[in-house]
């Protein structure tokens, strides 16, 4: 077995023998060929790139990020590109050329089969976001009436990659799915019997202006190697692999988990290193300012309270533990439920039985606080031999606050994404830092009130 650090070697042996270099080479994966190939410089990148075979030029140029494929197309003869472009899987075909301006689509579609020019002229009219646009016409086809023999025969002119060769879909001669069949069943079959004999006629599709995390879950939901994509006409245009399927659930969850951090997506490939310090600071700086603004009601409150701080400062040191524990149990309520509404486990007809378990987890939750805050504070206030107030008293009112707190910022936690999704927003936009912020407010304003009414 090739281990990718053995490539390091390589780099050497570039230097003085070409031959062997791409002798070796042939032996890795493509990926582990496109992240050698990353590292060498730009001349020698596209020199030896170009020395590959024909058959692997396209997966391998798949596997470099959109910097080094532009850089490529932009150093190489387009005549030389169609080779590429030609061997490159349909669906990452089409995603290349919708990046490329009119000017340079038109350079290139003159050099390619008419078929190839045909499928990635079709395949790029789609959205992005739907099945459409991240659908293959990588599929092997049958008509129900065909012996198994005759099936074979077809399959052999089909040459579907190897990835699509466990199904094949029946159509009728309008291309109207009827259902399909596997290569097991074929196998396991005499050579004269007809595909109509073991024809799967109950199937799971999706049609191409589905949106591409609906197909994505329904791939997850049926564990499918693959779900067929049908037009207005129920004709089969496309299939969409589980592979696809995986980097949309990926995309997916990277994108919500930067919403729920207070960060624009940008729907860039880029790794963090190739991300420039303006798209960093681009991507970050809008939450980071309004949660300023919205942090001054923080200190608008503790300005109202500040004759109460001045007269009770044992209070004080209390204030920055109440903030932090209802910060983290409102966001960690609010990923929980962000998660349950992602996964389709709740629903917003559920929001009376959330709101009920959530009340009884934030009950068991405060109570167990309390105890120990109760000690933590008793022996702080005891031992600080504090004048004027007891310290039994002074640990009843912090720990009272900070139930009171947790139960508050578990609700709110548990509330704001159902109430974004009630607006047909996604529920990933309630960051983590807003509900921090939010709950610093409900804690500052629930601690000086009990402590006012107490103390």
């Amino acid at each position: 077995m090739v281990n990718i650090e053995d490539l390091e070697e390589l780099k050497q042996i570039s230097e003085t023998n070409e031959t062997l270099l791409l002798e070796k080479l042939l032996n890795f994966q493509c990926v582990e060929i496109a992240e050698f190939l990353s590292g060498l410089e730009q001349e020698k990148l596209i020199y030896f790139f170009k020395k590959l075979p024909e058959d692997i030029l396209g997966d391998v140029f798949c596997e470099f990020n959109l910097d080094i494929q532009n850089n490529i197309y932009n150093n190489v003869t387009k005549k030389f590109f169609s080779k590429i472009f030609s061997s490159m899987p349909s669906e990452s075909r089409a995603d290349f050329y919708k990046q490329l301006d009119a000017k340079n689509q038109v350079k290139v579609l003159p050099f390619l089969s008419k078929g190839i020019r045909d499928d990635v002229i079709s395949l790029s009219l789609y959205s992005d976001n739907t099945a459409g646009g991240i659908m293959s016409t990588d599929f092997a086809t049958l008509y129900k009436d065909m012996t198994v023999q005759e099936a074979f025969t077809k399959l052999r002119a089909d040459a579907p990659s190897k990835k699509m060769i466990y199904y094949a879909y029946v159509v009728d001669s309008e291309m109207k799915m009827l259902g399909f069949i596997s290569l097991r069943d074929l196998i396991l079959s005499e050579s004269n019997q007809h595909i109509s004999d073991f024809l799967h006629e109950n199937y799971i599709s999706a049609t191409v202006d589905d949106d591409k995390e609906t197909v994505a879950s329904m791939i997850e939901k049926y564990a499918l190697i693959a779900i067929p994509v049908l037009n207005d006409e129920k004709q089969l245009v496309g299939i969409v692999r589980y592979d696809d399927a995986i980097s949309v659930i990926k995309e997916e969850q990277t994108e919500d988990m930067e919403k729920m951090m207070g960060i624009v997506s940008d729907n860039s490939n880029q790794t963090y290193l190739e991300t420039s310090c303006f798209q960093n600071y681009y991507k970050r700086v809008g939450w980071i300012v309004c949660l300023f603004f919205l942090g001054i009601l923080t200190t608008l409150v503790l300005s109202h309270y500040e004759l109460l701080l001045s007269q009770i400062p044992v209070l004080i040191p209390f204030f920055p533990m109440i903030s932090a524990v209802g910060g983290n149990t409102g966001s960690q309520t609010s990923s929980v439920i962000i998660r349950a509404l992602s996964l389709k486990e709740i629903k917003i007809n559920d929001c009376l039985k959330v709101i009920f378990k959530e009340l009884q987890v934030a009950f068991l939750m405060s109570f167990t606080l309390f105890i120990f805050v109760y000690c933590e504070v008793f022996a702080i206030s005891y031992f600080s031999k504090i004048k004027n107030y007891n310290p039994c008293w002074v640990a009843f009112v912090v720990g009272l606050a900070l139930f009171l707190q947790v139960v508050v910022s578990m609700i709110l936690g548990a509330l704001l994404p159902l109430i974004v999704k009630l607006l047909n927003k996604d529920p990933a936009v309630v960051a983590s830092p807003a509900i921090t912020t939010i709950v610093d407010v409900t804690g500052i304003l629930i601690y000086f009130s009990i402590a006012s009414l107490l103390l």
